[in-house]
């Protein structure tokens, strides 16, 4: 059992916490039992090691005996160790470390028919797994992020995608011009979510195949990027609230891009 809280792995571990840590290493790490049920389900080669307390061990024997099983090493700890590693000041009982998941843009967008997320200058770690989430669970072909946007393996992200972030292909690091244009190339309407559109999201044509392109949660799109699309699209508000955060948006227009295609 590891039992010390200052112990070298137990602080390269905490580390991963930090964006330069996790880019000097080359993993990340995924926290709490949905996370590690999902990574351990759908991308288990990925998984590097798990850890996890007496009382998480016991909740979640299924867990460590699969990824027993794998062939993932599993390390027993104290819950003081397990709370040094965490980001969280309530750790769940189980966490694991894996290599990235991310794809190459042009494999993120080989998958056929459907719509494309794209984020751009998203900040908030939060919203961004938010709506890696949504896209998840409205068939979206992939999700890509831009290089102005948040690390999707931030600790935030990781937890409010809830699992998506093995589900579908995610590409990163390119710059929201070259998104656009290689989109463009593979024959997607590029369309923008704006509150300052000027075509409402229950007018607009979505059975074809499109990308949504989703900005700041604060300011938008810039006003250069908003020229690069072929529509500026906004969600209709009927009642009294000034605005919808950039979650909730992105989710209208999932949903309504999911149905659209569907029919």
């Amino acid at each position: 059992m590891l039992t010390n809280p200052r112990a070298e792995r137990v602080k390269a571990v905490h580390a991963l916490g930090r964006r330069s840590a996790r880019l000097r290493a080359g993993r990340f790490v995924a926290e709490g039992p949905q996370a590690v049920r999902e990574l351990l389900g759908f991308r288990p080669e990925t998984v590097l090691d798990v850890y996890g307390d007496p009382e998480g061990g016991a909740r979640h024997t299924a867990l460590i005996e699969s990824a027993r099983t794998a062939g993932i090493p599993v390390h027993e700890c104290s819950p003081d160790v397990l709370g040094a590693m965490s980001d969280t000041q309530h750790p769940q009982g189980i966490l694991a470390v894996c290599r990235p998941v991310d794809v190459p843009l042009a494999a993120a967008l080989d998958g056929g028919p459907g719509f494309v997320v794209v984020l751009t200058h998203v900040r908030d770690p939060g919203n961004a797994g938010t709506v890696i989430r949504g896209a998840d669970a409205t068939g979206a072909r992939c999700v890509v992020v831009s290089d102005a946007s948040v690390d999707i393996y931030n600790p935030k992200v990781v937890r409010s995608s809830v699992g998506s972030l093995w589900h579908l292909p995610i590409s990163i690091g390119e710059s929201i011009e070259t998104i656009l244009a290689v989109c463009r190339d593979r024959g997607l309407r590029v369309l923008a979510a704006d509150g300052g559109g000027t075509d409402l999201l229950p007018d607009v044509e979505l059975q074809t195949p499109h990308a949504w392109v989703m900005g700041n949660e604060a300011w938008g799109l810039d006003p250069q990027i908003r020229s690069l699309c072929d529509q500026v699209v906004r969600v209709p508000i009927y009642g009294r609230a000034e605005s919808l955060n950039l979650a909730m948006a992105a989710t209208c227009c999932m949903y309504a891009s999911a149905g659209a295609l569907r029919t």
